[in-house]
């Protein structure tokens, strides 16, 4: 009887055996699956991070360019602005006649 139990034995040692190696390569391959989609998240982070950086800084400098673009379309009117005012001047103080004074601001209008 005795060595009946050890031959019965052997058999679910060895099966056991198969059992645990097979947990420790499954528990293995979780864990290497695991620290990978760590690894994954971790660079999409990353990216997501540096297009959002440069969003912003494409943003900003789209901004930019419109703060300095205005000013620069405004100096053209002001300067029509400014010779108007110099024409009405010299029409008030009598060196334009209205009639000369009608065709420069014509002139003017229509540049």
């Amino acid at each position: 009887m005795l060595r009946r139990r050890a031959m019965v034995r052997r058999p679910i040692a060895r099966v056991g055996a198969a059992v645990v190696g097979t947990a420790v390569v499954v528990g293995t391959a979780g864990a290497v699956r695991h620290r990978q989609n760590m690894k994954y998240a971790q660079q999409d982070a990353a990216a997501q991070q540096q297009y959002d950086q440069a969003y912003q800084q494409g943003a900003a400098d789209a901004q930019a360019q419109q703060q300095y673009a205005a000013p620069a379309e405004a100096a053209p009117g002001t300067d029509l602005t400014t010779q108007l005012q110099q024409l009405a001047q010299l029409h008030d103080s009598g060196v334009l006649s209205d009639e000369e004074f009608a065709t420069a601001k014509q002139k003017l209008l229509a540049s």
